[in-house]
């Protein structure tokens, strides 16, 4: 047994909705690796629920499985809004929420992140964006993070969360091997850059393909 394994099987399992949603997207959608999967899910999960957000704000969203998770632990009237860039996943999406409970407790919009995070005023209407968001998940475009966290700012209030997916990038971020990689630039320069702002504080865990929690101090 790897290590890896161990820690699965001492982590409480996944719904068989999430299951459902890792299989078939494993067996239909390219690039699969791409789910949160079950510990980081339940990890994410575990984090919303002692948070307990009212609203919940995820760029990339791929097929859906991480916003499930997040969703479970919304306050009682609370909702979480979800943008996805590839359309052609749009299908996929609805019908992997429709599944779950919580599918009216989510709203998908396709679209840009950064496009209608720093867009005009219709566009920035659709995530309300006059509202806080206590909990913010990025995993979206990785060059664009430096831009998602300076755009996500405004809206999350002093002591919110932001959460940051594969800030490790598969050890990627230390390898000299991929020093002219856009993505691994990107990832290192916003590493670097939440280091360095006194707005926040963070730490990286080593789950999966690195996970940062960053909470919003001033």
């Amino acid at each position: 047994m790897t290590l890896d394994e161990y820690i699965s099987a001492h982590t409480t399992p996944e719904s068989e909705v999430l299951k459902t949603i890792a299989r078939d997207t494993h067996v239909h959608i390219l690039n699969p690796h791409m789910l949160s999967g079950h510990v980081q899910g339940r990890a994410l999960a575990m984090l919303s629920h002692m948070i307990r957000p009212k609203r919940i704000l995820e760029l990339g969203t791929f097929t859906g499985y991480s916003a499930l998770c997040l969703a479970e632990g919304l306050s009682e009237d609370g909702l979480l809004t979800t943008i996805e860039h590839n359309d052609e996943l749009e299908d996929t999406i609805r019908r992997n929420l429709a599944l779950s409970p919580l599918s009216d407790r989510i709203r998908l919009i396709i679209g840009d992140a950064k496009e209608i995070l720093q867009g005009e005023a219709d566009k920035r209407e659709a995530i309300n964006s006059d509202a806080l968001y206590d909990l913010v998940f990025i995993d979206a475009d990785k060059r664009e993070y430096c831009d998602y966290i300076d755009l996500v700012y405004p809206i999350v209030p002093v002591g919110g969360f932001i959460l940051a997916d594969n800030t490790l990038w598969d050890g990627h971020i230390i390898d000299p091997t991929y020093d002219k990689d856009k993505q691994t630039i990107g990832l290192r320069a916003f590493n670097d850059k939440i280091a360095k702002d006194s707005r926040f504080e963070q730490v990286i865990l080593p789950l999966r393909d690195g996970l940062t929690i960053i909470r919003k101090i001033r």
